[in-house]
């Protein structure tokens, strides 16, 4: 069933926000707020991991030792300066804030502070990154839901973890998770030509960047808004696009 792996992840997010929102009111204050640094603390180093992952290659030298050498690095500054200035320009940011508070009002989540900020961390935590634009992919060409399922799966315990404490808000990270997912399933058969393997290592590495901007903001908030961020993304694949034309 096509879409089907969407459906998973959502259901994922939801299940572990539902947890973390149970377990809580077990919670005091103090280890909330523990909690909360040691998801940032996870995120960030996903985040490295990530990034790590695409910019570092091994080669074997003559004298049988294993170098390391470094890439990307021009495409990465390239890609977060140019998405920076426009994602600010368009003040995505604001816009997930906008929800975020619409959502709060419409759920009778007034008197909770923490929603909106639950709502956007947890939001860009899930949403970023290679995994759900294969994923996704895959699911509406070959109906695999394989990588959607796992995806789900690491998302329950992050937004669990995150629920348990920044509130409720974090449970409705779903909302964009089924809409993006959902529309990237739909227009699998027009995104798969574009998505190269270059494309998709571009993506990932500045896409692993992000989440950890995010993982940042978990422990000192406010120092910087990965969603105006968002736009390097994009960008990251058309330069992957324009590379491979060029060459």
């Amino acid at each position: 069933m096509v879409g089907l792996g969407t459906l998973i992840n959502v259901a994922c997010i939801a299940a572990g926000g539902l947890v973390g929102l149970l377990c809580r009111g077990a919670i005091t204050q103090r280890l909330q707020q523990a909690l909360l640094r040691s998801c940032g603390v996870a995120v960030m180093f996903v985040g490295i991991a990530g990034t790590l992952e695409k910019m570092l290659t091994a080669s074997l030298a003559a004298d049988g030792t294993i170098a390391l050498a470094s890439g990307g690095t021009m495409m990465m500054v390239v890609c977060l300066a140019a998405g920076t200035v426009l994602g600010e320009a368009l003040d995505l940011d604001a816009c997930f804030e906008d929800l975020g508070v619409w959502l709060r009002e419409k759920t009778g989540s007034s008197g909770d502070a923490r929603f909106v900020d639950g709502f956007v961390t947890a939001s860009l935590t899930v949403s970023i990154g290679a995994m759900a634009i294969v994923g996704s992919i895959q699911d509406g060409l070959a109906g695999d839901y394989s990588t959607l399922m796992l995806k789900g799966a690491l998302d329950a315990i992050i937004v669990c973890a995150m629920a348990a404490s920044m509130g409720r808000g974090c449970l409705f990270s779903a909302l964009p998770v089924g809409v993006l997912q959902g529309s990237m399933t739909a227009l699998a058969t027009l995104l798969h030509p574009i998505m190269t393997e270059a494309a998709l290592a571009n993506l990932s590495l500045v896409g692993s960047m992000l989440v950890f901007c995010v993982g940042v903001n978990l422990i000192w908030p406010r120092t910087f808004k990965p969603a105006n961020m968002l736009p390097s993304v994009v960008i990251a694949v058309v330069y992957a696009l324009i590379a491979q034309a060029v060459a």
